[in-house]
């Protein structure tokens, strides 16, 4: 079954603990919220199945309408519903990021700089000495506990944070986890810099198309993202026309492939799962195309996202964008 306490802690960095050398080791942080509970969320390192090394992104500077959907930075735990439109991920439907950023590293090795550990050292570490920062852990709550101590930091009663990556389009062992608007993440607000930092991780062994009621990996899905081997793309969107209401706004595509592209059955979906058929035409190799919207499709000026579906009805590209790239009337948003 899907996971059944999923939602976000709001709480701040005080220590972290890395499990080197475990049979499936975790990059363990211990926070506090600003009420005084305390929580560890364990971070997976290194998967069970093969391959064992984790794919990874980070996304140094992180806009998607889902922050204004957050609970206040150090407010403790907050369950999310499963769906669209809040602030629950789903890597596959939020757009939350390029899935041809996606990188592999191993758990933890020798040396600097050069493991997923390290690379977590570089966010957390700063926050345990900078308690401004907010530290945003989405995943599945395992207590609190109040009979047990935290096997790693000590406290009562045990509590926190686990399922801290991809949880759908799982393999068979772990199938009966799937489910959609239920994936983990870290998000890091930095308020002197007006920033947000997110970083994702998946496991190799997880699909990259999934249904979208059991989160059930589609057959034939890619193992991993490819490297950009999409053939259309959005490239931009005019989300605030200058103008009187109702203005429906334009969203362009781009023909990235070598061959000329056949329109017919292509369709972009907004945040509300609105579609908007592209135009039954011929796309020429490097040439963009604007689509008005209109029948339902609509690009609010309150943040949002766009997602661009393929003839088999397969997930091709998708975007996001904030109420604050929204705000200046009759300005285009690249991407």
């Amino acid at each position: 079954m899907p996971l059944s306490h999923y939602g976000v802690l709001a709480a701040r960095a005080v220590e972290r603990h890395r499990e080197g050398g475990a049979d499936t080791p975790h990059y363990e942080v211990h926070l506090r919220d600003d009420a005084g509970t305390h929580y560890r969320a364990a971070v997976n390192v290194l998967s069970k199945e093969s391959p064992h090394e984790l794919m990874y992104v980070v996304v140094d500077d992180f806009r998607h309408p889902l922050t204004g959907q957050l609970p206040a930075a150090g407010s403790g735990w907050k369950k999310l519903d499963s769906k669209a439109g809040g602030a629950a991920l789903d890597f596959i439907r939020g757009n939350l990021f390029d899935p041809a950023a996606v990188r592999v590293l191993p758990p933890d090795l020798p040396g600097v700089d050069n493991d997923l550990s390290d690379l977590f050292d570089h966010y957390v570490q700063r926050a345990i000495a900078d308690q401004t920062i907010g530290l945003f852990v989405f995943g599945d709550r395992y207590g609190p506990k109040p009979q047990e101590q935290d096997k790693d930091f000590g406290f009562r009663p045990s509590d926190g944070v686990h399922e801290i990556h991809m949880n759908q389009g799982n393999s068979k062992a772990f199938r009966a986890q799937d489910g959609v608007w239920q994936d983990g993440g870290l998000l890091f607000h930095l308020p002197a810099e007006d920033r947000w930092v997110a970083v994702f991780l998946a496991f190799q062994s997880q699909k990259w198309h999934t249904d979208p009621v059991t989160g059930h990996a589609l057959p034939g899905a890619p193992a991993r993202p490819l490297d950009h081997a999409e053939p259309l793309r959005i490239v931009a969107a005019l989300v605030n026309p200058a103008g009187p209401a109702p203005r429906a706004g334009t969203v362009t595509v781009l023909n990235t492939s070598a061959t000329a592209l056949d329109l017919t059955g292509w369709h972009l979906v907004d945040e509300g799962r609105n579609p908007l058929p592209l135009p039954s035409q011929q796309l020429q190799p490097g040439t963009a195309l604007t689509v008005a919207g209109g029948d339902g499709f609509r690009l609010g000026d309150h943040g949002g996202t766009i997602t661009l579906w393929d003839p088999s009805g397969l997930k091709v590209h998708g975007v996001a964008y904030t109420a604050r790239q929204a705000a200046d009337e009759g300005r285009t948003i690249a991407f």
